[in-house]
C-alpha cells in the first residue's frame, strides 16, 4: 500500500477478535471491534530486513494495519487496544467506502521490552489512497516514524522543535483550548459580578498562555 517498497508487503488478515477475546476490556471497546471494524489487514512491516536503512534507537519497525470499517468512525480506544497489544510503531490506514485516513499515535517506551505507550493520536482527513500525504523519509527508522507524525499531523506540530516537544506543547494547546471553553461557558452562566470577574481575569490569563504556544 501507499506506494511503499514491494519488500516490505505482508498482506495478512489479522482476526479482530485477537484484540478483544480472552481479555479484560469494556462493552463500549468489544462493541467497538464488533460493529466498526469490518477486517484488519497487515499490509507492510518497514524495518532492516525489508528496507534499505537501519533501525532506530526506538523505533526498531513500523507495522502498517489497514482497518476496514463499517461506517466512517471508529473508536480511537480501539486503536489504543491494537497498540497496546502490538509492541512495535503502527501506521493505520483506515477505510471506508474507498477512502482513507491515515492514523498514528505518538508512541513511547513506557519501561521494560518493548513497551510503549500513545500520548495522543493524529489522523488525516479523508482521502484516495495516493492522495494520503505520506512517504518514507529518513536515514533511520526513528526518523521515518518521526517524520509519518510530522506528515499526518501537519502544522498542529512545530517544525523547529524535536518531535517529543512538539507533540507536548501540542497537548498542553489541546489543554487550554478546552479550559477557555469551559471558563467561557462558566462566565456566561455566572450571575454574580464578583465571580464573573474572577472569572474573566482566568479566562485572559488562559488565552495569554495559548498565544505564547
Amino acid at each position: 500500500m501507499l506506494g511503499f517498497p514491494k519488500s516490505t508487503e505482508f498482506n495478512k488478515r489479522i482476526p479482530k477478535g485477537k484484540f478483544y477475546e480472552n481479555l479484560t476490556v469494556s462493552p463500549t471497546l468489544k462493541c467497538a471491534f464488533v460493529e466498526q471494524i469490518k477486517v484488519i489487514y497487515w499490509r507492510n512491516k518497514l524495518a532492516e530486513a525489508t528496507l534499505n536503512i537501519v533501525a532506530g534507537k526506538e523505533v526498531s519497525e513500523i507495522e502498517i494495519l489497514e482497518i476496514r470499517l463499517s461506517e466512517d468512525n471508529l473508536n480511537e480506544a480501539a486503536l489504543r487496544q491494537i497498540d497496546r497489544e502490538i509492541p512495535y510503531h503502527i501506521l493505520f490506514l483506515l477505510e471506508f467506502e474507498g477512502l482513507y485516513q491515515a492514523w498514528i499515535g505518538y508512541k513511547e517506551a513506557s519501561g521494560g521490552a518493548n513497551a510503549f505507550k500513545v500520548s495522543r493520536y493524529y489522523h488525516t482527513d479523508w482521502a484516495a489512497e495516493d492522495k494520503l500525504p505520506l512517504s518514507i523519509d529518513g536515514l533511520n527508522l526513528d526518523d521515518v516514524y518521526a517524520n509519518f507524525v510530522r506528515q499526518i499531523a501537519g502544522d498542529r506540530l512545530s517544525a523547529k522543535q524535536d518531535l517529543q516537544s512538539s507533540v507536548e506543547r501540542d497537548i498542553l494547546r489541546e489543554k487550554l483550548r478546552k479550559e477557555i471553553a469551559a471558563l467561557e461557558k462558566r462566565s456566561r452562566m455566572e450571575r454574580q459580578p464578583k465571580k464573573r470577574f474572577e472569572l474573566y481575569q482566568q479566562l485572559q490569563e488562559r488565552k495569554r498562555e495559548l498565544e505564547k504556544l
